[in-house]
């Protein structure tokens, strides 16, 4: 019962977190995460989909972390790598989003979109079945060298962005402001759903304490 609970937040959080990577996408001209620069820079140049590039890149940063250090591994991170990109793809296969409008509409937009992705990160990751492929090889990269997380985190996503602009991807004053935004709203929702999965779980817990004693 419990671990259902934890996989239901998991994949409701991964559920948020890819449809609002999608609404970002439907008004990219004002800029999107580094991350997303680069998946859409590939896709554009390559081809395939930004999810699959998406899924391309989390594998890979796995691979990475696997070799670091595995202790931010767990199942849930290799879900967390395929389903963001599948949810994505799937998302902008139902084109059920409203194209840019080129008008103050897009800036409400992308805002929403950065909202639900800062509600929907803080939600998978409160499960604690497993860091983002993301996370974890940036928590991997901090521990080998001993540097603060967040300089890692700076750096890391400063060069993504920059082979992302190289490539020709959407980058504007969005694709800067995205962590200032999203990042508060991520340990809001992290700490409040974490808190409301422990309440669940005690109560659960408590329920099974007369059956055990029996």
């Amino acid at each position: 019962m419990i671990l259902t609970i934890r996989w239901a937040f998991f994949v409701m959080g991964i559920l948020l977190f890819s449809f609002g990577i999608t609404v970002a996408l439907s008004v990219q001209h004002l800029g999107i995460h580094p991350w997303d620069v680069l998946n859409v820079a590939l896709f554009e140049k390559i081809g395939l989909s930004i999810g699959t590039w998406a899924i391309i890149i989390s594998i890979s940063l796995i691979g990475v972390s696997w070799i670091l250090d595995k202790s931010y591994i767990k199942l849930g991170t290799f879900f967390n790598a395929v389903l963001v990109g599948a949810f994505v793809d799937l998302f902008l296969w139902l084109d059920f989003l409203p194209g840019a409008t080129s008008t103050w509409i897009d800036f409400i937009v992308i805002i929403t979109g950065i909202i639900i992705m800062g509600i929907g990160g803080g939600l998978y990751n409160s499960a604690g079945v497993g860091a983002g492929p993301r996370d974890g090889f940036m928590l991997s990269i901090s521990d080998k060298l001993g540097a603060p997380v967040g300089r890692v985190r700076i750096i890391t996503e400063s060069g993504v962005l920059l082979i992302g602009i190289f490539l020709g991807g959407p980058v504007f004053i969005f694709t800067f402001l995205f962590t200032f935004i999203q990042s508060p709203l991520f340990q809001y929702s992290y700490l409040k759903f974490g808190r409301l999965i422990s309440r669940i779980e005690y109560k659960h817990l408590n329920k099974q304490l007369p059956r055990s004693s029996a």
